[in-house]
């Protein structure tokens, strides 16, 4: 019996490296599984789109229903993952009658995702001995929904717990209601907290706008060490086939859910 496709859907992004960084983590993920079927689409500016993927899935040429495993390249479970990526899949459903969808759950949290991490960190000339006087601002994109929130609170806190002196989470964008501070402001506070060293580590799978506000945040408050986006860390790639193989192992989800 073949195994369902692997369908990776990003948001995309007028930066050519996040398409590029997108497409490097989903080669990493079939060297890890040679024979699997893995396809990228993304939810808008880039091509192919999520519908034109499920489209040619769905080609008269396939012979039977066409299993696909839809897996939200995102690190929270927030707007995307509850509405966009929902309702693209149902709608699909609806007019691909070969097709039979389910979505796997978001990336986050998962100790591969902090494996990533500290990869990222140890490349940017970190070692576990340089955290006990470091403190570490934990930048993601932002959000506005509270359960993403959360998540990313409870990450810093985990790291927390890993040797660094501090951690702050912070946002790419302005400061979100109910959420954290600029990536700058939370250097700052650092600074102010006593901490003389600071290191700044991007919690994004890939370069973009949103991103590049991390870097110059660092930049603007004189952060001592920044890391790299995630991008196609072989714990990231691993924990993509995760997902993958929990959601085939689950009843099919609900794409109205």
């Amino acid at each position: 019996m073949r195994a369902p496709v692997l369908l990776v859907i990003a948001h995309g992004s007028r930066d050519p490296r996040h398409a590029a960084t997108v497409h490097a983590l989903t080669a990493r993920v079939r060297s890890l599984r040679p024979g699997l079927r893995v396809e990228t689409g993304f939810l808008d500016f880039n091509a192919p789109s999520v519908p034109r993927v499920l489209e040619r899935l769905n080609s008269p040429s396939s012979s039977g229903t066409e299993e696909v495993v839809a897996l939200p390249l995102l690190l929270t479970r927030a707007f995307h993952a509850k509405s966009d990526i929902p309702s693209v899949l149902r709608e699909a459903r609806a007019r691909l009658p070969r097709l039979r969808v389910r979505q796997a759950g978001v990336l986050g949290p998962s100790p591969l995702l902090l494996s990533a991490l500290e990869q990222r960190l140890h490349e940017a000339g970190l070692t576990p001995a340089d955290r006990c006087s470091t403190g570490l601002v934990l930048a993601s994109a932002g959000s506005t929904d509270p359960e993403a929130i959360a998540v990313i609170a409870e990450i810093a806190r985990e790291l927390r717990h890993t040797g660094w002196c501090a951690v702050r989470p912070a946002f790419a964008s302005a400061n979100s209601p109910g959420g954290f501070p600029r990536t700058a402001d939370a250097v700052r506070a650092l600074r102010a907290d006593g901490v003389d060293r600071v290191a700044v580590a991007p919690y994004v799978v890939a370069p973009g706008r949103l991103p590049d506000r991390i870097v110059a945040g660092a930049a603007e408050a004189g952060a001592d060490a920044l890391s790299e986006v995630l991008g196609a860390a072989p714990a990231l790639a691993r924990l993509l086939l995760t997902r993958y193989d929990d959601a085939r192992a689950a009843h099919p989800l609900s794409l109205s859910a």
